[in-house]
This record gives structure tokens, sequence and C-alpha cells, in this order.
């Protein structure tokens, strides 16, 4: 930073059919800030680097604690949050892009429907009757609760999809985060019962088999969610299911 700026350069779009265009920012640097708190005092303040009058850049946050994932977009090239992403720790520049594997909304805000359209597609949920006292939920082993725990932490953040290059617009993968779902769901005692379905879900189109094992979704994502071994684990699943369902015809 010079003189006590952060420089920020931030890919914008005013509207999905207009093109997108380059802005530069010159921020005035305070003690320990953040990528949000940069695009705050842009808000407050809409003026560019050349000191002309510009509309505040659109983005979207919520929780400002890493746990909610809306804040995601590209930031300086890799895919993260703009909430933990500090400034002392970033090179400048600053680059900020959203995220390539959505369509965008306006600026960094994107939208994210076909990560949830595809959990509804594997039914990642536990079908219960809710109607009435159920009393306690069957138990689960300290193991199968160690294993599942790191999956349940998915925020739907979209990093994964970012960073799989078998998410494109020539494909239907639906990318690792809601094949790592279907492992949480179907490791459940009471979702088990549904586990057929979901095998189902993931054998078809856009599922497990278009993974290339790329596991650059293990490395960008942001709660050391175990995808690959996950996706592993389905692969046999899937395998078994398959030969099973071959042999009862």
């Amino acid at each position: 930073m010079s003189d006590r700026y952060v420089s920020l350069k931030i890919k914008r779009q005013t509207d999905p059919r207009k093109p997108a265009y380059w802005e530069e920012f010159k921020i005035p640097y305070k003690d320990k800030m953040n990528v949000i708190s940069l695009l705050m005092e842009i808000q407050r303040n809409p003026v560019n680097a050349k000191g002309e009058a510009t509309t505040p850049v659109v983005w979207e946050c919520n929780c400002l604690e890493e746990v909610c994932g809306a804040c995601t977009m590209v930031i300086n090239g890799k895919a993260r949050q703009a909430c933990s992403a500090l400034v002392d720790q970033l090179e400048q520049p600053i680059v900020l892009e959203p995220l390539s594997k959505f369509p965008v909304i306006r600026d960094l805000m994107v939208d994210r429907t076909v990560m949830f359209e595809n959990l509804k597609k594997v039914k990642a949920w536990i079908p219960i009757d809710g109607t009435y006292d159920l009393g306690p939920g069957p138990r689960m082993a300290q193991k199968v609760q160690e294993e599942c725990y790191p999956i349940s932490r998915c925020m739907t953040c979209g990093c994964c999809m970012e960073a799989c290059p078998n998410v494109n617009n020539k494909s239907k993968f639906m990318g690792p985060a809601p094949l790592a779902q279907v492992k949480l769901f179907n490791s459940h005692p009471t979702g088990a019962m549904n586990q057929e379905e979901r095998l189902d879900a993931i054998m078809g189109v856009g599922g497990i088999t278009d993974c290339g094992n790329a596991q650059n979704c293990v490395k960008v994502c942001p709660k050391q969610i175990p995808l690959t071994k996950s996706i592993a684990q389905l692969n046999r699943d899937t395998t078994i299911h398959g030969i099973k369902r071959w042999l009862g015809r």
C-alpha cells in the first residue's frame, strides 16, 4: 500500500446482459481491515481511484465470520470468503471478481440457485413425520459422528464449484458439495433408509461419474471438508448399489 491507501481493482457488471468492466479504487488504510470493510468504505463514499463519483459495489454478506458463505468471491485469483480475507495478508492491488461458475446478478453478487437445486436433487435431508414427538433419535457410533461432523460444516459457499474444472458450461456435473451431502445423510441411521434414492440420483447425468478427481475442491474448501474421500466412498457405494440392482432384475 502506498501512502497508507489500499489499492483495489474490481470486476463490475451493472446487469447480466451488460458487458463487464474493471474499476479501480483507493481506500484509506485502517488497521485490521478485511475485504468486506473495503467494500463498505466504497459503499459509504462511492468514488473511484480517478476521483469520479460511481455507484456502490454490490456484494453479499451475512455472518461476517466465515460461517454462512454468502460473501464468497474470487480474491486475487482464489475463491474465498471476503470476511476472512485480511488486507494485511493480501498482495496489492487486491483484485475482486465474482464467482465465474454462477450467473452474475450484479458486480460481485451471483446466483447460486443451482447448488440448492442439486441439494434437492440428491435429497439432502432426512424425511420425518414432524406432526408428533418422535422422541430421541437413534444413537450414532462415535467413529461415525467424527466422520460426519466435518461434512456437516459445509456452508454451500461455492468455492469447490469454482475450483472444479469439471463444473463448466459444457457439463452438467453437480459438483463436490452435494455429493458430500449424500455421504453425510446416508451415514445417518435414519437417513440411511433413503440411501438408495440418493445413490440413484448421483448415478444419473451430472452425477458422480462426471467427477475427474482433480482434487482442487479439497484445496480451496474453507472448512477442510474431506470431499475427495467422501466421493471415493460414494464410488464404492454406487458400484455395489449398481451391481445389486442389476442382479435383482
